[in-house]
């Protein structure tokens, strides 16, 4: 039986990064929620969908 990672989930990765910035969580942690919220799938796609960040 395979794993299949879930969906990203657009609204967690805005409260760690949020938290972060208020200083609530420590690197590590913060890191950690990113990683299993899907940030990684959603810069992959940008990538794949050739999207470049605006000045």
């Amino acid at each position: 039986m395979a794993f299949e990672a879930p969906a990203p989930d657009l609204g967690k990765l805005i409260s760690a990064w949020e938290e972060w910035e208020r200083g609530e969580q420590t690197p590590g942690k913060v890191i950690a929620a990113l990683k299993t919220a899907g940030l990684a799938t959603i810069l992959h796609q940008l990538v794949d969908s050739g999207w470049t960040p605006s000045s």
